[in-house]
C-alpha cells in the first residue's frame, strides 16, 4: 500500500493521484452496448433470447425458459438450509424496518388568502432490479434493491439476474422471495437493461431500474436514462477507515480486505494518528493476507489504489474524509458519535470499534447501495425516497386568484407570454 503523510509538502497531490479513477466511457462498449440496446427495442424477445443464449451459454428455446415464477422462488426458499433461510428472514426484517422510517408522507397548508398548497407522495407503479450473476452470486443485493421499494408500496417488482451455463443461485432466488419480488427473469447484461427500459413482448417495460452491474450493464444503464430512471452508475468498492488506535489491529486489516477483496480496482484507504499503529495494521494486514481464498485480488486492489495516511490528529483525518468522500467510512475511534458530527460527505458512516462495515452490507438495516468515486458529495444512499415521487398540489381560492393572478400576469408581460396573462386576468374580476 502507498504511504502517505499529510505534512508532507506533495501530500495533496499525492491524495489526488491516489483518489483518480478513470471515468472515460470506454468507446468500443459504448458501442457494443448501443447496439445490443437498439437490437432489443427493435426486435424484443427474440433478441433477449439470442443475446443470453450467446453471452450467458445457455440454451433457452423460447422466452418461457428464462421465466421463474412466485412459486420458483418459494421452491428455492425451501430448498436452502435453515440458518440461511433465518439469516435472509433476519436481514430482510432489519432492512425492511429501516426503510419503513424513509416513507415520505403526502402533506399540505391552507395559506392566508384560502388557496391550498401541498405535495402529493405516489409510488412508480414498476420497478426493475438487477442482480449480478457472474462471478459471484449477491442475495444482499436482492434485499437491498428490491425491500425500499417493496416499502414503498410498488406493486411490480421485476428482477433480473444472469444465470451463466444456466446455473441458477438458489440463495439469490430465495432472496428474491423474502424480499417480495413479483417475477424473475434469467437474463443478464445490457439486454436485460434494454429489456426493462424498453418493454418486450414479455417483459414490461418499468419506470426505474436499480442494482449493480458490470461496464457493459453500467453503459447500458446510462444509455436508457431518461427512458426510465436508474439509481446511480457506481464506480468500484470504497471504505476509508479513520483509527486512533484503540481498535485491534488485526480487524482493521480485514475491515480494509473486506473492500478489497471485491475487485482489484477496489479502494482501501487507513488514515492513522499514530506511525507505530498503521505499522501495527500493516504487520496484521501481511500476517492476515496469507489466510484469505482471495488474496491475490486483495493484493492487487491494496497495491494499485490502497494508501496509510499519517494524520497529525482526528480533526485533519475528518477534513481528509470529506474530501475523499468515500463510499464507506469507518470512524474506528473513541466518541464515534461526536466526531461523526464533522463528517460531511460519506455514503454510510459506521461509528465505533464494534460496527464493521460487513454488517452494514448485510443486515444492520441501512442500504448498501451507495454513492461511489467521490459522488457522496451530491448524492445519497438508495433508500424507500427513491422508489417514490412527488406531484405538486394547489388549488387556488377566489380569492386567491385575484392577489395571485395580479403577479403571474405582471410576470408573464414581463418574458411577452401574452396567453399566460390573459389566462391569470381571466379568473380576476
Amino acid at each position: 500500500m502507498k504511504k502517505l503523510d499529510t505534512q508532507s509538502t506533495d501530500f495533496q497531490a499525492e491524495l489526488k493521484a491516489l483518489l483518480a479513477f478513470e471515468t472515460a466511457q470506454n468507446l468500443e462498449t459504448e458501442r457494443i452496448v448501443a447496439d445490443i440496446c437498439a437490437d432489443v427495442q427493435k426486435r424484443g424477445d427474440a433478441a433477449l433470447i439470442e443475446y443470453t443464449n450467446k453471452f450467458d451459454q445457455t440454451n433457452a428455446k423460447s422466452i418461457d425458459d428464462l421465466i421463474l415464477t412466485q412459486a420458483d422462488l418459494k421452491s428455492a426458499f425451501e430448498r436452502i438450509p435453515n440458518d440461511v433461510r433465518t439469516a435472509l428472514q433476519t436481514a430482510a426484517r432489519r432492512v425492511e424496518s429501516y426503510h419503513q422510517r424513509q416513507k415520505m408522507e403526502s402533506w399540505s397548508y391552507t395559506d392566508e388568502d384560502g388557496t391550498l398548497l401541498g405535495q402529493q407522495i405516489t409510488p412508480l407503479d414498476r420497478v426493475g432490479i438487477y442482480v449480478p450473476g457472474g462471478k459471484a452470486a449477491y442475495p444482499s443485493s436482492v434485499i437491498m434493491n428490491a425491500m425500499p421499494a417493496h416499502v414503498a408500496g410498488v406493486k411490480e417488482i421485476i428482477m433480473t439476474v444472469p444465470t451463466p451455463k444456466g446455473e441458477r443461485n438458489d440463495i439469490v432466488l430465495a432472496a428474491a422471495y423474502v424480499a417480495g419480488v413479483t417475477k424473475v427473469f434469467t437474463v443478464g447484461g445490457a439486454q436485460a437493461v434494454a429489456a426493462l427500459a424498453y418493454g418486450t413482448e414479455t417483459i414490461p417495460q418499468v419506470d426505474k431500474i436499480t442494482g449493480p452491474g458490470n461496464a457493459f450493464v453500467a453503459a447500458a444503464k446510462r444509455r436508457v436514462f431518461g427512458v426510465v430512471g436508474i439509481d446511480m452508475v457506481a464506480g468500484p468498492s470504497e471504505i476509508l477507515v479513520i483509527a486512533d488506535g484503540t481498535t485491534p489491529a488485526d480487524w482493521v486489516a480485514m475491515d480494509l480486505f473486506s473492500q478489497a477483496e471485491h475487485d482489484e480496482i477496489a479502494q482501501a484507504i487507513l488514515i492513522g494518528t499514530s506511525q507505530a499503529y498503521l505499522n501495527e495494521v500493516e504487520a496484521a494486514m501481511n500476517r492476515l493476507i496469507e489466510t484469505m481464498p482471495r488474496r491475490d485480488i486483495i493484493e492487487a486492489s491494496l497495491s494499485n489504489r490502497g494508501a496509510m495516511i499519517l494524520a497529525k490528529d482526528l480533526d485533519e483525518a475528518c477534513g481528509i474524509a470529506n474530501y475523499i468522500a468515500p463510499e464507506h467510512l469507518e470512524l474506528s475511534v473513541e466518541n464515534p458519535q461526536e466526531w461523526a458530527k464533522k463528517i460531511r460527505h460519506a455514503g454510510a458512516i459506521f461509528m465505533g470499534r464494534y460496527t464493521g462495515e460487513s454488517l452494514g452490507d448485510y443486515c444492520a438495516g441501512p442500504n448498501h447501495v451507495l454513492p461511489t468515486s467521490r459522488t457522496a458529495r451530491f448524492s445519497s444512499p438508495l433508500g424507500t425516497y427513491d422508489f417514490q415521487k412527488r406531484s405538486s398540489l394547489i388549488q387556488v381560492s377566489e380569492h386567491g386568484a385575484q392577489k395571485l393572478g395580479e403577479t403571474a400576469s405582471v410576470l408573464a408581460h414581463g418574458e411577452s407570454l401574452t396567453a399566460h396573462a390573459r389566462a391569470a386576468e381571466f379568473r380576476m374580476k
